[in-house]
């Protein structure tokens, strides 16, 4: 069998016997060398094509390591400024909370302080003004959100607890004025007989009458002419049914001759509560309320106390 191979046109064509073995030992060696730079050139392709893979790989596993720790250091963000978002709101919220108590206490003090209707309203933000500096320097606002809530805070407690010292000064002033006797025990009434020397209507002799005499309808209310406690309330010889309170301070009061008495032993009672009944029980001519006032132990004219001559604070 023969080859014959012609490398170019007008060239003598070249005629390869395979029967002759000097022709087939060329032919094969041309065909391993050319097998062997086959598989050379193909190891050479695939460890570079194997090896560009692996760097891509390489590449694209430490950018997923970066992606992740971004998504990470993002996470750890957001739940920072959600803690921060957190903190704010309950911080916004104990605002709140104090400036609804300080409204409350200042409703209290305009009360206690007897502040008329519109002289004070806490309801209302005062308005504010003023010509402007132009020869001052102006500056930013501190925008540091934490440290201005957390001075505001500071400044609330502060005006709180001194708001709170003026209500407890003006309540105790106001606790001691309800003490002191003032106004009538009988609302429709009249002074029938004075405090001091009278003639008795009884025995007819000069005595010293302990109080006023108010006349009224029999079964008109009888009320306590301050705050305190009962400390009698039954019959005693020449009162017929009487009431006794304790005002505190040294004061106590007496309301004498009753119809009935609606007031116990240790019974609390307020500035104008009903305590009895008018009524002509005991040493009496008709009905009335008799009515005393003590000072530390002493009686004392009550007409100064029922007709406002002492004032109270």
């Amino acid at each position: 069998m023969n080859i014959i191979i012609v490398a170019k046109p007008d060239a003598t064509p070249t005629t390869l016997d395979l029967r002759n073995w000097r022709t087939r030992g060329r032919l094969g060696a041309i065909v391993a060398v050319f097998a062997v730079a086959c598989i050379g050139f193909g190891f050479i392709a695939a460890k570079f094509v194997g090896s560009s893979r692996e760097g891509a790989l390489r590449e694209i596993s430490s950018m997923r390591a970066a992606i992740g720790q971004e998504h990470q250091a993002l996470n750890q963000l957001e739940a920072s400024a959600h803690r921060d978002m957190d903190a704010l709101a309950l911080q916004l919220g104990a605002l709140q909370a104090q400036a609804t108590r300080l409204n409350a206490l200042g409703q209290r003090l305009t009360e206690v302080g007897k502040l008329g209707d519109g002289e004070f309203d806490f309801s209302k933000t005062p308005g504010l003004g003023g010509s402007e500096d132009a020869g001052a320097s102006s500056h930013p606002l501190d925008f540091d959100l934490a440290a201005n809530i957390a001075g505001l805070q500071d400044q609330f407690s502060q005006q709180e607890t001194q708001l709170n010292i003026i209500e407890n000064l003006l309540l105790d002033r106001k606790l001691e004025n309800a003490m002191v006797p003032a106004g009538y025990p009988v609302t429709n009434s009249y002074v029938g007989s004075t405090f001091g020397s009278r003639v008795d209507p009884i025995n007819g002799q000069i005595e010293h009458h302990l109080g006023l005499d108010f006349d009224a309808e029999p079964g008109s209310d009888i009320k306590v002419v301050a705050s305190g406690v009962v400390v009698w309330s039954g019959e005693k010889a020449g009162y017929g049914n009487m009431i006794e309170v304790d005002h505190g301070n040294g004061y106590m009061t007496r309301y004498a001759h009753n119809q009935q008495n609606l007031v116990h032993v240790g019974e609390r009672v307020k500035f104008g509560q009903v305590i009895g009944k008018v009524g002509s029980t005991g040493r009496s001519t008709g009905p009335h309320c008799h009515f005393e006032v003590w000072l530390n132990g002493k009686p004392v004219n009550p007409y100064s106390y029922v007709n406002g001559v002492v004032k109270r604070i």
